[in-house]
């Protein structure tokens, strides 16, 4: 699927999330957060979900993965934050607040973890570099890896219901092994 907004990227919705949870967070717990200690941990949530923006909005898929590895290191120090938060005394009255945190943290991790990787698996340079010729030519790599696909599910099914001492069947197992 190709998203045309960052606010439609699953991961962004996430980071929003994760960035409303923090400032509820310091929020609620007022003085029992340091105020250095409430502004690194804001700061650090919103700016997961401003590196995805700001990578998504560039037009390059090396300025977007340096800033999903920004955006995925934010997401970091935020956990980090949260753990430190769960071992203050000052801090017990809400630690399942916290506890309630860290998993978001780490889906907004995994999440840019991969995307990062299928980008750096990729051919595309980005939506700048992209021409009528250049996205004339990957739709038509995408379609045929597609057509790939469809025919080897279809041939798949159709040996399935071969009998297993058909020769076709037989051939096909064995290169399966």
């Amino acid at each position: 699927m190709t998203y045309k907004r960052f606010e439609d990227l699953p991961v962004w919705r996430e980071a929003i999330c994760l960035a409303e949870g923090v400032y509820d967070l310091t929020e609620k717990a007022g003085k029992a957060i340091s105020w250095s200690g409430r502004d690194q941990i804001e700061r650090a949530a919103l700016s997961v979900s401003n590196n995805i923006a700001e990578g998504f909005e560039r037009g390059t898929t090396n300025e977007l993965l340096y800033f999903l590895y920004i955006a995925r290191g934010s997401a970091g120090e935020v956990r980090s934050m949260l753990c430190f938060f769960e071992r203050r005394c000052s801090l017990s009255n809400f630690k399942s607040d916290i506890s309630d945190l860290k998993p978001t943290a780490e889906s907004c991790s995994r999440q840019l973890r991969a995307w990062a990787d299928k980008l750096q698996n990729s051919d595309i340079k980005g939506q700048r570099h992209l021409n009528a010729a250049s996205r004339s030519n990957w739709e038509k790599r995408d379609s045929a890896q597609k057509s790939r696909s469809v025919f080897e599910e279809t041939q798949r099914d159709i040996i399935a219901k071969l009998p297993a001492e058909h020769p076709l069947r037989q051939q096909w197992d064995a290169r399966q092994k």
